[in-house]
């Protein structure tokens, strides 16, 4: 009689080889970083209509999104290390359950005062996103495989910002008429945190745990090591200047909709919608030919590109038609950047410090978040919409030529993953 195959055999059979499986232990990753981005896109189209209805400025509320960033930028390091050290899947409910603190604050709050306790707490947790990024860089390849991996993880970005908005649009809507005009802000961050509650499920019950990868006597390294090494430190610094970019583009957006068409939040629901339906298209179908036909580099400065040309027009855009053109350019171009240039992070390092070094990468993402939404809420409060385009398209052009800089730095022979 045939012995009867365990369902994970084939699994554990990966495991012993020291091979990647693209199915067991990626699927329950992207649920549930699909999961946790989708609460976060619920609430980010939200965040500048909630924060002026308490009063707050075009300034103002642009900082909910530079506290949390902030927060972010001391937390990230540590937390990547910390995953590193004793694993993912334990750091990475930590950061859920901060996450869950955090949207039930938003939930609650009563005040201006209270939307960014909410926020700093969300963000002193916030791990959930590099942690994923490092446990998919554990159970990938160093090659196309890795970037089509991360590509699918932007496919959880453009999916969020596809449905994200659209529900927040439609459960404000609904709630429209509600004696306090404040109430109509809750359903979206109720459903936001319920969101993070079933992540939290997710990961407690399908992620298979990982051990940390073996220790070569390597130190675990800061920001300032990887920024003093040449092969990180030019892709930490065009991640950087991406980062900016994107995060004064959509830390401002709702803003920048409202002073510039006088656009409802549902009106900029759908805005956030084609940016996130451009992502998924763009990741979800020809990310991997173009990597496989351009690689990571190339591919990297052509994203940066065309996010100059999506950016630098923004502030004289005056009707619809023009301003989606410029959405689908800038989408486009944050859509092939960021996977590409994670993969590059990632292979300029030894295997047992990815997880740092995505950490750090965080760091400087939370440092992006932090000067760019500040920045161009501030130069939006003062009515210079056209130097907030120019401050989005100058970030990435620096980013650009960075990245047309001389390439084929060393990279460090990785060992095979380590599983648990």
């Amino acid at each position: 009689m045939r012995a009867q195959r365990h369902p994970n055999a084939s699994w554990r059979a990966v495991r012993e080889r020291g091979e990647p499986s693209m199915r067991s232990p990626l699927l329950p990753i992207f649920l549930t970083v699909f999961v946790d981005v989708l609460g976060l896109t619920l609430i980010l189209p939200l965040l500048p209509y909630y924060a002026k209805d308490y009063g707050a400025s075009d300034f103002q509320a642009t900082l909910l999104t530079s506290v949390y960033a902030a927060a972010m930028f001391v937390s990230g390091p540590m937390l990547g290390r910390l995953s590193d050290r004793i694993g993912r899947k334990p750091v990475l409910l930590l950061s859920q359950v901060g996450t869950l603190i955090g949207w039930l604050t938003l939930a609650a709050a009563h005040n201006l005062e209270m939307l960014f306790v909410g926020r700093i707490i969300a963000g002193l947790t916030a791990g959930n996103l590099s942690i994923a990024q490092a446990y998919i860089s554990d159970v990938t390849k160093p090659n196309e495989e890795r970037t089509q991996a991360f590509g699918f993880f932007g496919i959880a970005f453009g999916t969020g910002f596809l449905l994200g908005p659209g529900i927040t649009a439609l459960l404000t809507y609904l709630f429209r008429d509600h004696p306090d005009p404040l109430f109509k802000y809750k359903p979206p961050t109720l459903a936001a945190a319920g969101l993070s509650l079933a992540a939290i499920l997710l990961t407690a019950f399908f992620l298979p745990a990982r051990k940390p990868a073996a220790q070569t006597g390597r130190r675990l390294s800061g920001m300032a090591e990887y920024l003093s090494r040449p092969g990180p430190r030019k892709h930490l610094a065009e991640f950087f200047f991406f980062s900016v970019s994107f995060a004064a583009l959509t830390g401002a957006l709702g803003v920048y909709l409202k002073r510039q068409f006088n656009y409802e939040l549902h009106q900029a629901g759908l805005i956030f919608g084609l940016s996130g339906l451009i992502g998924a298209i763009v990741q979800g179908g020809l990310l991997k030919r173009l990597v496989k036909r351009l690689g990571e580099e190339r591919l990297t400065a052509i994203g940066l590109g065309t996010m100059v040309l999506g950016y630098c027009l923004l502030g004289v855009a005056t009707n619809l038609g023009f301003l989606l053109v410029l959405v689908v350019l800038g989408s486009f171009g944050a859509a092939v950047v960021r996977p590409s240039v994670t993969t590059l992070i990632t292979r300029s390092v030894a295997k047992e410090e990815q997880g740092t070094v995505l950490g750090v990468s965080q760091s400087l993402g939370s440092l992006a978040q932090i000067v760019g939404p500040a920045a161009a809420g501030w130069l939006i409060d003062r009515n210079q919409v056209v130097m907030y385009g120019l401050l989005c398209a100058g970030f990435s052009l620096l980013g650009l030529l960075l990245a047309l800089q001389r390439r084929g730095e060393p990279r460090p022979v990785e060992q095979a993953p380590v599983e648990g």
